[in-house]
């Protein structure tokens, strides 16, 4: 038997899928109209009730959709109160960005580049820092890493593995908790070095010199050295980004 479901807008015009969860896609669809600006800031929801008759749901995973909205700040729920949208580009933050990694669009093409440059700042500085304060293990650690990261220079995968052991170590050598909670946080998801194919960043990865050279800068305590190597090497991606079609994450093969 067809439920029916009340006229409204497009995110209401479809009963959700299912696919992990009826709450998940629930949020996924309202999400998805709050980036696009199907729902614009300020704009309230509709209550509870309409909202899992139109989707066709019940009110539990209405209600969870809502709490999850509530923590990426995309809404502003309030008892007794219409739930309303907040401006995503003031009040949400980088877990917005990490929920986007299993083939959903954010309205902004220049996402890719933006986390390449993200990237690039925090690794240059990280490196500047672990240059700086480094302990002698930490520094050690980071040879141990570019010593790997040398040896596993035929293999693309265990490249990719060891670049990102790599950085680890000298993230962790920076002793900066905040940027080791922000690499852990991207390392986790698809944007640990954003969604770019190997071949826009062949230059990068296989300049073993380059990647020796930083460790050794580290290792000596020449922090303005470290951050410019770094930023050399990080950077080197982002100007081939700007003349190629932005790569989303479901359309990228490789990652790192």
């Amino acid at each position: 038997m067809t439920v029916p479901r009340p006229a409204g807008p497009g995110y209401l015009a479809d009963p959700v899928l299912r696919p992990a969860t009826v709450a998940d896609a629930v949020f996924t669809r309202l999400r998805d109209a709050v980036l696009s600006g199907d729902l614009a800031p300020g704009d309230p929801l509709p209550g509870e009730r309409d909202l899992a008759e139109s989707f066709g749901v019940n009110r539990h995973a209405v209600r969870e959709a809502l709490r999850r909205l509530e923590q990426v700040r995309l809404v502003a729920v309030r008892q007794g109160e219409q739930t309303r949208v907040l401006d995503w580009r003031r009040t949400s933050g980088l877990d917005l960005v990490l929920g986007l990694v299993d083939g959903d669009v954010l309205d902004t093409p220049t996402l890719t580049r933006d986390m390449l440059e993200m990237r690039a700042c925090l690794g240059a500085d990280a490196a500047r820092l672990a240059a700086d304060r480094a302990d002698p293990a930490a520094r050690r650690a980071v040879m141990d890493a570019v010593r790997a990261y040398d040896d596993a220079v035929s293999d693309i995968a265990d490249l990719h593995d060891a670049d990102i052991a790599f950085w680890r170590a000298i993230v962790e050598a920076s002793d900066n908790v905040a940027y080791l909670l922000t690499f852990n946080s991207l390392v986790s998801h698809a944007l640990a070095i954003a969604p770019v194919p190997s071949d826009h960043r062949a230059d990068e990865l296989l300049d073993i010199a380059s990647h020796r050279q930083l460790a050794g800068h580290i290792l000596e305590g020449r922090s303005a050295d470290a951050h410019r190597v770094a930023t050399s090497l990080l950077t080197r991606s982002i100007p081939l980004l700007e003349h190629h079609d932005p790569v989303t994450p479901s359309a990228a093969g490789e990652r790192t």
